[in-house]
């Protein structure tokens, strides 16, 4: 029995079998940790400024059997709160940093956290990233997905660079 639980928090259309879960979750296995997936329906009509207490309902419960750490992709981002609330270490996969809500909380985190996101996305930003934490994984090109153009093998390798940047930011 692992000795630390992880919580995997899903994005709107992104859910914990996706690709950067799965490695995640494999990379987490590996360090000693217990996962634990949320899993969700995102209602069709979650408006933004609706979007953190809905995610908190969905993690607070979860949260309630332990944690050690968060990951969260997108919409979960909208668990910083939660974080920061609780003193957790969290990862972030394509966090929405441009919404006000998002960087607030990240921005009063006490815990480390790692971003992780791209220059193609237009939730990611970079120098606020930077601002936020030391533990940042900017990918060039990369998009919400962190897919890249061209050959399928550099969406492949930048995965591979995301479970790195994870592997090291708990060790």
């Amino acid at each position: 029995m692992a000795d630390r639980r992880a919580v995997l928090v899903p994005g709107r259309g992104y859910d914990t079998r996706a690709p950067l879960f799965a490695y995640a979750g494999e990379a987490l296995r590996r360090l000693g940790f217990d996962v634990h997936e949320v899993t969700w329906q995102v209602p069709g009509d979650l408006r933004l400024d609706r979007a953190a207490g809905w995610v908190a309902e969905q993690v607070t419960p979860v949260l309630a059997d332990g944690g050690d750490l968060l990951v969260g992709k997108s919409l979960g981002s909208f668990a910083a709160p939660l974080a920061a609330d609780r003193g957790l270490r969290a990862v972030w996969l394509t966090p929405l940093l441009d919404n006000p809500d998002v960087a607030a909380a990240l921005g009063r985190a006490t815990a480390p956290f790692l971003l992780v996101g791209g220059t193609a996305d237009p939730s990611w930003d970079g120098a606020v990233a930077r601002r936020l934490t030391p533990y940042v994984l900017e990918v060039p090109e990369a998009d919400h997905s962190m897919l890249v153009p061209g050959p399928l093998a550099r969406s492949a390798e930048a995965l591979g660079r995301v479970c790195t940047a994870v592997e090291d930011f708990l060790r």
